[in-house]
């Protein structure tokens, strides 16, 4: 796994955070709601190449 990857995903997490912080607050919590879902719908998005690869890699490995 790329060293930008993780950043990527610690970045989406922390600004993720302060968002639904900052809706709770405003008693907007749906909205918050809202944001950590599509918070975790774009890290998935951005890890799914890399389970693809993985899938890849190991069927390389067993299949000789």
């Amino acid at each position: 796994m790329e060293l930008d990857l993780i950043f990527k995903i610690a970045a989406i997490g922390v600004i993720v955070a302060i968002l639904n912080q900052l809706l709770v607050k405003s008693e907007k919590g749906e909205y918050a709601t809202l944001t950590t879902v599509a918070g975790i719908i774009i890290v998935l998005l951005m890890i799914i190449p890399q389970i693809e690869d993985l899938f890849g890699s190991l069927r390389k490995i067993i299949d000789f």
